[in-house]
């Protein structure tokens, strides 16, 4: 009995052996299987399969385990998580949405990890953190979900917003969505800001004890609301200058303006042939010009006169590092935030009437049929005779009457025939019509117009093209022993459309009835073309145009060249626009290194200025649009409880867009707002859905909607959809 009971008592000791391990073992992969979650003792024990005091034994000595391990960390009295240690780690850049919740961006992984409001851990805008992987998604199109678990570096991002000021302390309330909490300051240490002032502030630090982020006020924008104020909020919202430094300011002034015999002698003379400029009536710079003379009998030259700028700016130089760092000119709606300082944009480089300009030239021999026979490209030397607004130029156009008649006509009859073989190559026709507000001297808007696109604005337009173009073509080569030898070059690139977003714009129209089955290479731009000829007045015209152009791929600088799709050229540059565009500058030296038989340039140089140029040129149009959103606010601003027609321009699970008929201002219907039933959005058929009703809402629908409400601080404007009983 004795040796009977001795072997039981093993069995017995290896059963508790094996349900110790069986137990540890599901223990640990509960915690590798919940990562981010926090497990009591009394958890585990029932998830374990037992709840007697022997399993509790067995879990908690399991547990202790893990925990002197470093598997799992103890948070207080019997609260248990995976440790932090085990979870794969990544470093990235954090993207905060307005819930306080955040987006990693992470390099090396597709997706970018989503991050709780309560595991950002202090983390905010544009901060590089670490973060862990906690749990990859349950769904196609999810995010991984993580946590923030340090704050490696703080983002010097500027912010904007509007000070709240008591005795001892001023809190800003950002205008930022990204930045979902007040942040504090020192009443002491700004006694210059007024409760209402607009600011500018960063934020250096936020940790544990913290109930608020601290900052420093870098500047002071004036009150909320004055128009000068907003309009520099927005280009410091956009990280963007709205002066320049005087040390700018002083080298522009240094320059020489005199041209001296030896500048002439160097360039080809222009002086005598017929030269003139066609801008906006109320543009300031004019960077571009057109000489025109008879060759003989159908043979013309044009001439495409761009100002040099490189000639008065060296490279490295103060003003060169100033246009390199800005990278474009931003156009608000009511001022210009010039690249280069007034001395050389309105003064040196216009090429104003009536005065001798240098210029970099691209110059073209064109029979009737606007075919290039020859071409040469080189610095000039320019005498402007008349400075031509759009409207005075096709008055010319329309008329045959009035100064340069003749010449204009010709250039125009050029342009036109160049235009249509473009449209013959297969360029793309997006014709949505552009808005303009009417300000007062104040920036207050009153009212809306439409900026008319006419013959005039396309003569322009096609000559640029033209020299933009055989720029980029001429430096792509050089001839060596009767070969093409590549050279590096900087390209303004667009790729042919995403497939998957064609799929989605294939099904968009499909809903009202027009067929599209081009796929691919230049089938889709002719097909476009005909579907936006097609639907030319009809109320979808705005949806389905606005789809069209979100169905393109962007266009961007580069050094490796893939065509631009858009205008269906094979080369294409940007070399027609040196005040305004650092790009252009870029592509002026290179066109002079290359005349001069300079060796190519330097690839990855030019790509690193390439990449940076793109994203000035992305910042630059959002700070546009948001100047124009704010704009659209204030002008609805007296107008909350006034009904207008619209047309529905957009929809999202949460509501829907419209924009009005009279002024294309836009703003969204919550569809919790409707009433009389429950809405909700039906993304595969782009509609919608009343579920008791059955009411359907669709894309370019005409509407009825009240202004509920403007925020002029977010920039929004809310509409009350009223619905008609009627299905539709």
């Amino acid at each position: 009995m004795k040796q009977g009971a001795k072997r039981g008592s093993r069995r017995g000791g290896a059963d508790k052996v094996d349900s110790k391990s069986v137990r540890s073992s599901f223990i640990v992969n509960m915690f590798r299987e919940f990562p981010e979650r926090v497990f009591s003792l009394k958890q585990l024990v029932a998830m374990s399969g037992g709840n007697s005091k022997e399993a509790r034994y067995v879990v908690r000595d399991v547990v202790e385990g893990l925990v002197a391990e470093g598997v799992v960390d103890c948070h207080g009295r019997d609260k248990y998580q995976l440790s932090m240690a085990q979870l794969p780690h990544y470093e990235g850049t954090v993207n905060m949405v307005a819930s306080g919740a955040a987006y990693v961006i992470v390099e090396e992984l597709e997706s970018d990890i989503y991050v709780h409001q309560r595991n950002v851990n202090y983390a905010l805008e544009g901060d590089r953190v670490e973060v862990v992987l906690q749990r990859q998604p349950s769904r196609e199109g999810d995010n991984p979900e993580g946590a923030i678990v340090k704050v490696l570096e703080r983002s010097d991002k500027r912010y904007v917003g509007i000070a709240e000021v008591s005795r001892s302390a001023i809190f800003v309330r950002p205008d930022a969505r990204r930045l979902p909490m007040d942040v504090f300051f020192p009443r002491k240490d700004y006694p210059e800001v007024r409760d209402g002032d607009k600011v500018v502030f960063r934020i250096d630090q936020w940790h544990e004890g913290l109930r608020s982020p601290r900052g420093v006020i870098v500047d002071v924008l004036g009150r909320a609301g004055d128009n000068d104020t907003e309009m520099h909020a927005i280009l410091a919202e956009y990280d963007l200058p709205y002066h320049f430094e005087q040390d700018v300011e002083d080298a522009a002034a240094a320059i020489d303006s005199k041209i001296t015999e030896r500048d002439v002698k160097e360039r080809r003379d222009f002086r005598d042939v017929t030269t003139f400029t066609i801008d906006p009536a109320d543009a300031k710079d004019f960077d571009d010009a057109l000489s025109i003379r008879k060759v003989e009998d159908g043979i013309w030259e044009v001439g495409v006169h761009i100002a040099d700028v490189t000639h008065y700016i060296r490279p490295e130089s103060v003003l060169d590092c100033e246009a390199r760092d800005r990278g474009t000119s931003v156009y608000l709606v009511d001022r210009t935030v010039p690249m280069l300082p007034e001395r050389l944009c309105n003064e040196l480089c216009s090429l104003r009437p009536n005065e001798e300009k240098l210029c970099f030239s691209a110059v073209f021999k064109l029979n009737e049929n606007a075919e290039v026979l020859d071409e040469w490209f080189g610095r000039t030397v320019i005498y402007s005779d008349r400075r031509f607004t759009y409207a005075e130029a096709q008055a010319r156009i329309e008329t045959g009457v009035g100064d340069y008649a003749e010449e204009i006509a010709v250039l125009n009859t050029l342009a036109q025939k160049m235009r249509q073989q473009r449209f013959k190559d297969g360029a793309i026709s997006f014709e949505r019509e552009e808005f303009k507000f009417i300000l007062d001297e104040k920036g207050k808007p009153l009212g809306v117009y439409t900026k008319e696109q006419k013959e005039s604005n396309q003569l322009i337009e096609e000559f640029m093209l033209l020299a933009n173009r055989k720029v980029a073509e001429y430096c792509s080569f050089r001839e060596e022993n009767g070969r093409r030898v590549p050279r590096t070059m900087i390209y303004r690139v667009h790729d042919e459309p995403n497939e998957e977003k064609l799929t989605r714009f294939r099904d968009f129209v499909l809903r009202f009835g027009y067929q599209f089955r081009a796929s691919k290479g230049r089938a889709v731009a002719k097909a476009i073309n005909k579907l936006v000829t097609s639907i030319k007045g009809r109320p979808e015209q705005n949806a389905i145009s606005t789809l069209a152009v979100r169905s393109m791929s962007k266009a961007l600088y580069t050094t490796e060249n893939t065509g631009h799709y858009g205008l269906a050229f094979k080369y294409y540059t940007h070399f027609t626009s040196p005040i305004r565009r650092y790009p252009d500058m870029m592509v002026h030296r290179l066109l002079a290194r290359y005349l001069d038989g300079g060796k190519s340039a330097d690839r990855a140089k030019l790509e690193a200025q390439c990449v940076y140029a793109t994203e000035r040129e992305i910042v630059a149009s959002d700070a546009e649009r948001a100047s124009i959103k704010y704009k659209m606010v204030e002008f609805m601003q007296d107008k909350v409880g006034q009904m207008f027609k619209g047309t529905v321009s957009g929809m999202s699970e949460w509501g829907i867009y419209v924009e009005l008929i009279d002024t294309h201002i836009e703003g969204m219907a919550y569809l919790r707002d409707i009433e009389g039933d429950y809405y909700t959005y039906d993304d595969a058929r782009f509609e919608v859905v009343g579920r008791t009703s059955g009411r359907r809402i669709v894309f370019g629908e005409e509407v009825w909607i009240r202004v509920k409400g403007v925020d002029m601080r977010r920039r929004t404007i809310d509409f009350e959809l009223i619905i008609s009983n009627k299905k539709r």
